[in-house]
């Protein structure tokens, strides 16, 4: 029975990811601005500087869409994105959720090379390290086929988000491991300061790997004598630090904790899943009948140039 399934996403038992919700929710000062007034796009990216780690055989029949944009890359949207549950049990989280992802605008044969950008990792070094390419790695010169990269635009089609892209990346050899959520909001329509205001953004950054932490960058004053005003980023932590490390619970632990109790907050549920992956499903068909090529990239890069250009032709650059 549905009631007695419980689906692991173990991005979902993060504890920043919970405070999301706290955030979100709980705070006036950023649910009036949670929309597409004030939002200008939504970062999320999910690094991983590993290769396929002796799963060549899985990876090769798989990649990286399915591996991971399917589950964790889409359930962390479907929390950013959410309407506010009528309350925090369970059913109302994941109905709001589910909501999201039905929203998800279709990608077609039609749109997918401006909408998405496929890429596998060639030799380099990764740490200092040198590392070989995908498909030595994986020893099946038939995984030619296979994506360890994946950048996606995303649309959502509903009142609160329509006009924002939800750009996702996620790779294996790139520069750097970690996980986050980067909101950035829109800029000032006239800007009274010396800077120039393009390069200048307020921003509400979620780590989720390997720290877990929440900041909003802000623009202060720039210290010292000058006749005239100029601002400079300044990151306010959000995050608790009065808890030991060895105080919190791996995503796994809490998890398993929540099963124990019947809790399902923070599984997914049947028509989440199948609904995420009717949309995967969609990309996959459209890059076969588009026949998208793989963008090769170097090993301890943040992945192909038409990553970058998948953002900049909107006048955007990767939060890094």
């Amino acid at each position: 029975a549905e009631n007695a399934t419980f689906r692991i996403d173990h991005y979902l038992g993060k504890e920043t990811v919970q405070n999301l919700l706290a955030v979100r929710f709980g705070n006036p000062l950023f649910q009036p601005m949670w929309n597409n007034t004030f939002v200008s796009n939504v970062q999320i990216t999910v690094a991983e500087d590993i290769g396929v780690e002796g799963r060549g055989d899985y990876y090769a029949k798989t990649g990286a869409l399915r591996d991971m944009v399917q589950n964790h890359l889409l359930q962390v949207l479907s929390i950013v994105a959410m309407e506010p549950p009528a309350s925090l049990r369970p059913a109302d989280i994941r109905d709001e959720k589910m909501k999201v992802l039905r929203c998800l605008e279709p990608i077609t044969a039609a749109n997918v090379k401006e909408r998405t950008v496929r890429g596998r990792y060639d030799a380099g070094a990764v740490n200092g390290q040198a590392v070989v390419g995908f498909l030595e790695e994986a020893g099946y010169q038939d995984a030619e086929s296979t994506e360890t990269f994946v950048a996606i635009k995303a649309s959502i089609n509903n009142w609160r988000w329509a006009g924002v892209p939800f750009y996702l990346r996620t790779g294996k050899r790139l520069s750097r491991r970690y996980s986050e959520i980067v909101i950035e909001y829109r800029r000032q329509p006239f800007s009274l300061f010396a800077n120039d205001p393009n390069e200048l953004t307020n921003k509400l950054v979620i780590h989720l790997q390997p720290e877990e932490s929440i900041s909003l960058h802000t623009l202060n004053k720039k210290p010292g004598l000058t006749n005239k005003l100029r601002l400079q980023p300044v990151e306010l932590h959000l995050t608790d630090d009065s808890q030991p490390k060895n105080d919190s619970y791996d995503a796994y632990e809490r998890l398993l904790l929540d099963a124990i109790h019947g809790d399902q907050t923070l599984f997914m549920r049947r028509d989440e899943v199948e609904t995420a992956w009717h949309w995967i499903d969609s990309i996959i068909a459209a890059w076969e009948e588009s026949g998208t090529a793989i963008k090769k990239y170097n090993s301890g890069t943040m992945g192909p140039n038409a990553s970058t250009a998948l953002v900049a032709v909107d006048g955007r650059a990767w939060y890094e």
